[in-house]
């Protein structure tokens, strides 16, 4: 079995779930959070929508270099939250599908204003960067929605608002 046979039903799993979270952000909230420290909803529902994108980075790019005052995608309303996100993710998906394990295995280079945070083989990325940091971004949210009194979705079985 090849890295992307092994990595894409679970890819797929883990899109289907974060779908379910990002449909239920009420867009007419974004500026709310929990703390003074905390990402406001938007910005996390933004950032949580746009994650899908580093697999299509990783795997097209030999690197990427983010510059100083990067803004990330913050969606004005639901539906485009949720094309966004589609959209990222399907891209994803066929970029993962396309690359060889040969290609995985090749270094990918991630910079922030110039000066290199890492270099790693793309696979190790790929989870690190884009599958635990969506799943990292998607609990933090099952938070936010719960503190908004929100019904959360269970993800690895039933929530609390589901049984």
């Amino acid at each position: 079995m090849t890295i992307s046979e092994l990595l894409l039903p679970e890819f797929d799993e883990e899109v289907k779930k974060t779908r379910m979270f990002l449909e239920r952000v009420p867009m007419n909230l974004a500026d709310w959070k929990p703390h003074e420290k905390s990402m406001t909803l938007g910005r996390l529902a933004g950032h949580v929508a746009e994650l899908p994108a580093w697999a299509s980075d990783i795997l097209e790019r030999d690197s990427l270099d983010i510059k100083a005052g990067y803004k990330g995608f913050q969606a004005t309303y639901a539906e485009e939250l949720l094309s966004h996100f589609d959209a990222k993710a399907a891209a994803a998906r066929e970029a993962i599908a396309r690359a060889s394990d040969e290609h995985f295995q090749k270094t990918w280079t991630f910079s922030f204003g110039g000066h290199t945070v890492f270099s790693r083989p793309r696979y190790k990325v790929l989870r690190d960067m884009m599958m635990d940091h969506l799943i990292h971004h998607r609990g933090q949210m099952s938070v936010y929605l719960r503190l908004m009194e929100i019904p959360v979705p269970g993800t690895y079985g039933p929530s609390a608002d589901e049984k």
